[in-house]
């Protein structure tokens, strides 16, 4: 019998090949992307001191649940953005999360970047 692979499973094993050669330091810390079905995740992380930053998601309260998934990717961007502006962070090292750089990953990246952050 011929069984699929694991979806989860392949994004795990390319983000960890590309977890091997980046990560985040104090001054530019890692912008990590998680996705689910329903919601974005985005934190910035500090690898050397293995502490999270800054966060934001689609389930924050200061974002309304209006709009696609891409829009409310986009405003989960500009919203890590602001905060991260706000802790004195401008540049930053993007890692998808194994995640294809297409859709929601893109429109996150494409409002971070148009809201200051440099990656």
């Amino acid at each position: 019998m011929i069984t699929k692979p694991d979806k989860n499973k392949t994004r795990q094993k390319r983000h960890m090949r590309v977890r091997n050669k980046i990560s985040g330091t104090a001054e530019r810390p890692r912008l990590n992307v998680f996705r689910s079905n329903k919601h974005i995740y985005a934190q910035l992380i500090d690898d050397v001191a293995g502490v999270t930053l800054v966060s934001a998601s689609t389930l924050d309260k200061e974002l309304t649940a209006s709009g696609n998934k891409t829009e409310q990717a986009q405003a989960v961007g500009e919203l890590i953005a602001k905060r991260a502006e706000a802790k004195g962070l401008k540049a930053v090292v993007f890692d998808r999360g194994g995640y294809l750089y297409h859709g929601r990953v893109k429109a996150l990246a494409d409002a971070a970047r148009e809201n200051g952050l440099e990656f």
